[in-house]
């Protein structure tokens, strides 16, 4: 018989969510079973040991797509595989013989060596292809298995790596570019996030967890890392007592179901932060969901606790301690992203400039090394906008330094389209991509600059090149989702959804009904939005205000 059927339906035990913490501890889908079966942190020996030597033909499935990401590597998508075959084709079918490789940069900040040996990496075996991240990172293409032992050497002879770059572990810690040196900095996260660095990542103890698990540490009065849409983010504030250390806030993340992360209105001094991180972390590897990959962030949990039971469980069964109360942080800048010329809290400036979109090659991060060991003390900075930061810049070197990068078209004080433009990796690369996004924000850029050149106003540009939102399309002004759309002629091309007025911490972007564009109409689209808004703004309104209170009209 049926056992199923034999039990009456009200006594049915309810189906789990696979939470390791209440008994759930089988496998309920493939990717638990692979992480179940081997611990993706042991796949670095078999590629130093047998894959580098053996080709990319002997590499196992399982670890190819799978475990290859706790070491930062993903296969990128073969050339010439339009994006009506994502989706439909299988990994094998998609997937070229070459990795894309990314370099983990906690803190976003690198030495002059760092620099100058992610750059040569990328000459010698990534056909000098580089890009800045969104969350700090340089992503490198085109890297052969067999190159992979050489690169790792080089990255960790000057103390960098790729380990759990990718896969579900903690991943890169990001962190204001200027930490240390922000002349209105609330406090210095560095000490905790090497500490939080340097005993986890790497660990058994968080490499499986339920998904991906994103960290953000900052004392930045701009908000510069975002914290409103990270798994778990440490904000600097100050209590009653004139005490500096954090707010925590859990449970942000955008992707296809995009949610803010909620305060656990607590007040965290420096050396606990540390602690309650690995208690917060390991929520999520117990009580995390693990039944659906779609449900397995930690949002979700959030969602469903609230605030407050997440607080409690992080008290009594983690910490052992209640934590006090704490304020929120101050509310942030319109622009959190370092761009110009400032000073540090040394008497020296920082001088932040603006790659197209992020993309950049070998050639020039050996340049702006250079640049930066001439003009300042050789120390830069990725920002989570794909901007990068030269450091440590004498008041008499800020103007010659902003020529210099200018004659390699890295502009210091650039247009309000260059400035906040972000694209992700597109269809050039990523296997889940339907549309390609990097060149087409270039142009779309370019021409902005062209047809709009007295615009001023800040404006986020954000393209995507799937749902997925690593261009975090839901919180810009305008985000652009890829997508085919039907043209005038009734082909399907590749074009984008809209999302309007989108503002971190407040509202996600609005999706007016049938609003969508072709790529080839996008120019024309946003040019007659942003004229729109400038015709009708009022002193002071931003792009998202005017959004919400525009008629549809005024927004197709």
């Amino acid at each position: 018989m049926d056992e199923d059927r034999a039990v009456p339906p009200a006594t049915k035990r309810k189906k789990g969510e696979g939470q390791w913490a209440l008994g759930y501890r089988e496998p309920l889908n493939k990717n638990e079973e692979n992480k179940k079966n081997d611990d993706g942190l042991n796949v670095r020996n078999r590629i130093i040991e047998i894959y580098s030597k053996t080709g990319f033909d002997s590499i196992d499935p399982a670890d190819l797509r799978g475990r290859f990401r706790w070491m930062g590597l993903y296969t990128q998508r073969k050339p010439g595989i339009d994006g009506g075959k994502t989706g439909a084709l299988e990994d094998e079918e998609l997937e070229d013989r070459y990795f894309m490789m990314r370099v983990r940069i906690d803190g976003g900040q690198l030495s002059g060596a760092q620099l100058r040996t992610i750059a040569d990496v990328s000459t010698r075996y990534a056909r000098g292809s580089a890009d800045i991240t969104d969350r700090q990172n340089v992503q490198l293409h085109w890297v052969r298995i067999e190159d992979v032992p050489a690169i790792w050497e080089a990255l960790e002879a000057v103390g960098l790596h790729t380990m759990e770059a990718c896969g579900d572990v903690p991943r890169t810690i990001i962190g204001c570019p200027l930490a240390g040196i922000a002349a209105d900095e609330v406090i210095d996260p560095t000490p905790q996030l090497r500490d939080i660095h340097d005993r986890f990542i790497g660990s058994p103890e968080f490499s499986n967890l339920p998904r991906k698990y994103k960290t953000a540490m900052s004392g930045c009065t701009a908000h510069c890392t975002v914290h409103e849409i990270n798994d778990i983010a440490y904000v600097g504030v100050v209590n009653e007592a004139g005490e500096t250390g954090y707010q925590v806030f859990v449970g942000g993340g955008l992707s296809t179901n995009p949610m803010f992360a909620q305060s656990l209105g607590v007040f965290v001094k420096p050396e606990q932060a540390t602690e309650v991180w690995h208690g917060v972390t390991s929520i999520f590897r117990d009580y995390g969901y693990r039944r659906l990959r779609s449900r397995a962030r930690l949002k979700f949990l959030v969602k469903d606790w609230g605030a407050a039971k997440f607080r409690e469980v992080l008290e009594k069964e983690y910490l052992g301690y209640a934590l006090p109360d704490g304020p929120e942080p101050a509310p942030p800048v319109r622009q959190r992203d370092h761009v110009g010329v400032h000073l540090q809290n040394d008497g020296n400036y920082y001088v932040g400039f603006a790659p197209r979109v992020g993309r950049v090659n070998g050639e020039l991060l050996g340049t702006i090394a250079d640049l930066a060991e001439r003009y300042g003390s050789g120390r830069v900075a990725n920002t989570i906008e794909q901007k990068m930061v030269i450091l440590d810049v004498p008041e008499e070197n800020t103007e010659p330094l902003a020529a210099a990068l200018a004659e390699h078209d890295l502009q210091v004080r650039p247009s309000t389209f260059r400035r906040q433009t972000m694209a992700c990796t597109g269809i050039e690369y990523c296997k889940l991509a339907i549309v390609e996004t990097k060149q087409r924000a270039m142009d779309l850029m370019d021409e902005l600059e062209k047809r709009l050149p007295d615009f001023d106003q800040p404006l986020t540009i954000n393209v995507n090149g799937c749902p997925n939102a690593c261009a975090r399309i839901q919180v810009a002004d305008i985000g652009l989702k890829g997508q085919l759309v039907v043209d005038e002629n009734g082909d399907q091309v590749e074009g984008f959804q809209i999302h309007l007025g989108g503002q971190l911490g407040a509202t996600f972007g609005k999706k007016v009904r049938g609003l969508k564009t072709t790529s080839a109409g996008l120019t024309d689209y946003v040019e007659r939005v942003v004229r729109k808004f400038d015709e009708q703004r009022t002193e002071g309104e931003t792009f998202a205000a005017w959004v919400h209170r525009a008629d549809d009209a005024d927004l197709k």
